[in-house]
């Protein structure tokens, strides 16, 4: 080995690792900062929303892409939607709710199933994920001071942020009970009622 070498080797070792914690350290006060500037009250609405987004995005999940036509057929069913018009219906309206409070143009006619084009599980699968994601960003910018701003629209308006944000979280855990019923009609039991595992 060159002794030469080795020394620069070793002289620009120490250097490099300052530089990394550094970054590092950078990085992580990046990340805190970001998260101590959720406020409290859009804190604990997201808290909620998410656990609804994760049930529903499973659930949706789970039921095989040709059964997304399925519904029920015994009983008052002749109206219902079907289980890939619901997953739209809901994702459309978790646009058109917070388009209104971002005062934008909602989605026109999510009752049956908005503008959007996604027709099969993988194409409404994106559609939804992306729909929660849109939702979660503008619910996490509210505050004590805007929570009460007034939102109009065709969506649940006259109203408020706040009140939007909860008719959101609402409109997504009921349309979530309907399709654990389609689940099960199926032979499914919905992931989120599945009995834990042990470790």
């Amino acid at each position: 080995m060159n002794p030469k070498r080795y020394r620069e080797d070793r002289d620009t070792r120490p250097g490099l690792i300052t530089m990394l914690v550094v970054l590092a350290s950078l990085a992580c006060t990046t990340n805190g900062s970001a998260q101590e500037s959720l406020d409290p009250l859009a804190a604990a609405v997201a808290q909620r929303f998410t656990m609804i987004e994760q049930s529903f995005v499973s659930l949706a999940e789970a039921m095989p892409a040709e059964k997304y036509g399925f519904k029920p057929t015994t009983g008052e069913f002749r109206e219902a939607r079907t289980f890939g018009e619901q997953v739209k219906h809901v994702a459309c309206g978790n646009f058109a709710f917070f388009n209104q409070i971002e005062k934008k143009e909602p989605p026109s006619g999510c009752a049956t199933g908005g503008p959007s084009p996604a027709r099969t599980k993988t194409e409404l699968m994106a559609y939804l994920r992306e729909s929660f994601a849109y939702a979660q960003s503008v619910l996490r910018t509210m505050t004590p001071a805007n929570a009460l701003e007034p939102v109009s629209g065709p969506y649940g308006g006259p109203s408020t942020r706040l009140g939007i944000t909860t008719l959101a979280v609402w409109h997504a855990s009921d349309h979530y009970g309907q399709l654990v019923v389609y689940l099960r009609l199926n032979g499914i039991v919905p992931p989120a009622s599945q009995p834990a595992r042990s470790r």
